[in-house]
């Protein structure tokens, strides 16, 4: 049986034009910060909190875009569909994972489509949005 899963996403890009991806301990897909929400949180309340707990920044309402929502393939779970509400942010500074993630990588948005650990969100949604809005 087909499960389904909410998440709130973050395309964080730096002041060279790179994108955040993040990989989640014990998995084997890229994909951006975020993750599903607690009891009672609208999709924005959730990726403030996702944000702070696996990166430390303290992003504020204000400092979010929404660029929409996509629902497709989950990463890491198989049978599994997400429904992704999809927010966008600028970011220069230093990182470390926290929470369950285990890496961090900056990368340019069009080498990131080179790879093949990407998860589906990242490579069908966020990576063409991202190329489309430098290219703007």
């Amino acid at each position: 049986m087909r499960k389904n899963l909410t998440i709130s996403a973050a395309c964080l890009i730096n002041n060279q034009g790179e994108i955040l991806l993040v990989r989640k301990r014990g998995t084997t897909k890229f994909m951006q910060p975020g993750g599903k929400p607690e009891t009672g949180e609208t999709a924005l309340q959730t990726i403030i909190r996702e944000i702070r707990e696996e990166l430390g920044i303290d992003f504020t309402a204000e400092q979010l875009h929404f660029d929409g929502e996509w629902t497709g393939p989950a990463a890491n779970e198989a049978d599994t569909l997400i429904h992704a509400s999809l927010y966008s942010a600028r970011y220069d500074g230093a990182l470390t994972p926290l929470a369950e993630l285990e890496e961090l990588l900056w990368i340019d948005p069009q080498q990131a489509l080179e790879r093949d650990d990407l998860a589906p969100l990242l490579r069908d949604h966020v990576l063409p949005l991202a190329i489309a809005r430098a290219k703007a």
